[in-house]
């Protein structure tokens, strides 16, 4: 289990040296176990480059066996602290999103309610430890035109149906001067591109195709690219509740090729209802903080406030 926590380190860090961070080991420690690991399973499992790590393809197959085992070795040890604790915490799974850090305080202002969280970039592997038990709901992002496996009797609400993705680039970038930002600008620069995320790498060659152009896609992790972006190294899409900063600006794409559909996914209706309002709160709370987001969501007639809640509604669907 230790060589599985440090192979998935590796992936979601994108470095050896911030993955030897974060477990709290020396850095030619972690190389060593890693060229350990990788001569027991006769290949390499990660490519050492100028910007970072990234996983080969018998890395990606490693990865897609290891994670679900230390996602479910960290359940296991959360839901035994917990139940010695005095009792069972409600367990939530999560892709990254800006809401979620509201979406937490809103929960913990419940009274005996403390959330446990699980991470991670696949949103396929959430909904696979909802329905395993692992996890009680799971708010995760279907990339569009990669529709997610949702096991069988997992119930799921949308809380929006189309979320626009952005850029993010220098800014100083020259197309970083106006808010919406053509494709074909951008020809000439680096992307970087999360391969882990499901379906995500498919959709942007889709939307860079559709726009004639081919730019050199670099592979990584989106700390990695944030960190990137603000060097001038590479542009990169994000989310358009994404803040701009100093040094990089987010910006909307014409014609807003690329969307990703947000819902929430858990083994009743009960469980749905018992979380899903902390969170369509804490979702738009963050709309609030993105200008840009929040101008594009008028425009299309969707409402801003609401005086009673302070948020506007979602649209909601059930399935």
């Amino acid at each position: 289990m230790r060589h599985l926590r440090a192979l998935c380190a590796i992936a979601d860090t994108g470095s050896l040296h911030r993955a030897a961070r974060e477990l709290g080991v020396a850095q030619p420690s972690l190389s060593t176990q890693l060229k350990r690991i990788e001569h027991e399973l006769g290949g390499r499992l990660f490519i050492r480059e100028r910007t970072g790590c990234r996983p080969t393809p018998l890395g990606r197959v490693v990865l897609g066996r290891a994670r679900p085992l230390v996602a479910e070795m960290r359940a296991l040890v959360a839901e035994a602290r917990a139940t010695a604790a005095g009792g069972p915490r409600l367990r939530i799974g999560s892709t990254a999103s800006r809401a979620l850090a509201g979406w937490l305080r809103r929960l913990r202002q419940r009274p005996a309610t403390d959330p446990a969280l699980q991470m991670d970039v696949s949103a396929n592997a959430l909904l696979r430890m909802v329905a395993d038990g692992q996890l009680d709901v799971a708010f995760v992002h279907e990339v569009e035109g990669s529709p997610l496996r949702v096991p069988d009797g997992l119930r799921t609400r949308v809380l929006v149906e189309r979320e626009p993705q952005c850029v993010s680039l220098p800014n100083d970038h020259p197309a970083a001067s106006r808010p919406v930002v053509r494709l074909t600008e951008l020809a000439q620069d680096r992307w970087m591109i999360d391969p882990t995320v499901d379906g995500e790498w498919d959709a942007v060659q889709r939307m860079l195709r559709a726009a004639g152009i081919e730019p050199l896609v670099l592979h990584g992790d989106y700390h990695t690219a944030a960190s990137l972006v603000a060097t001038g190294e590479v542009v990169t899409v994000c989310q358009p509740t994404s803040p701009s900063r100093p040094e990089a600006a987010v910006r909307r794409i014409d014609g807003d090729p690329l969307g990703v559909r947000l819902l929430l996914a858990a083994r009743t209706e009960e469980d749905l209802d018992s979380v899903f309002p902390e969170l369509e709160e804490a979702y738009w709370e963050t709309t609030l903080q993105a200008p840009a987001y929040r101008e594009w969501l008028m425009t299309r007639g969707a409402p801003l406030f609401r005086e009673s809640r302070g948020a506007p509604p979602a649209a909601v669907r059930r399935t």
